[in-house]
């Protein structure tokens, strides 16, 4: 009997390590998805105009947490420029960046966002559940959070699941 005990706790430890390996690490749950994008107040890079959650509101709208010093940045950049050209609306939010090195970067790499936030201090990545840029946020019309991205936007993401995200979304 005192054997049954601990070879009991071996097997469900088993268990939780099997589902555990199974599972896409980038794939974590975000707590936002269906609730409303997080409130902020931001410039818009180099521009003393602020534009805040419901500047999000209207028309389904990816929101791209990314970075001029960030390497996965530039992975995902040229796909994020192509979905622009094809009429995707994405929102750019510039993380612990600073406006100068952010100008610079989209001047070299091509500019794919409509609007770009400088989020200098990071606070509204804090606030929206940033572990680290780039990550994505698929927003429907009414602003509210239906998908999180994390790590670089692919095609392969791109294609199973955010553009039906985005076509099921059209305003």
């Amino acid at each position: 009997m005192r054997f049954l005990i601990p070879a009991a706790l071996l097997v469900v430890l088993l268990v939780f390590l099997g589902i555990g390996l199974k599972r896409d690490p980038r794939e974590v749950p975000s707590p936002l998805v269906g609730k409303p994008a997080p409130a902020f107040d931001l410039a818009l890079l180099g521009e003393p105009q602020r534009y805040t959650q419901e500047d999000l509101k209207g028309r389904p709208v990816l929101v791209n947490f990314w970075a001029s010093w960030c390497a996965g940045c530039r992975v995902e950049h040229p796909l994020l420029v192509k979905l622009a050209g094809e009429g995707v609306e994405i929102v750019g939010m510039d993380y612990k960046d600073t406006d100068e090195a952010a100008r610079q970067w989209l001047q070299r790499h091509g500019n794919p966002y409509r609007r770009v936030v400088a989020d200098v201090q990071g606070t509204a990545g804090l606030d929206w559940g940033v572990y680290g840029v780039p990550e994505t946020f698929v927003l429907d019309a009414n602003g509210i959070i239906v998908y999180k991205q994390i790590g670089p936007m692919t095609e392969q993401a791109w294609n199973e699941k955010i553009r039906p995200l985005l076509q099921g979304q059209k305003s």
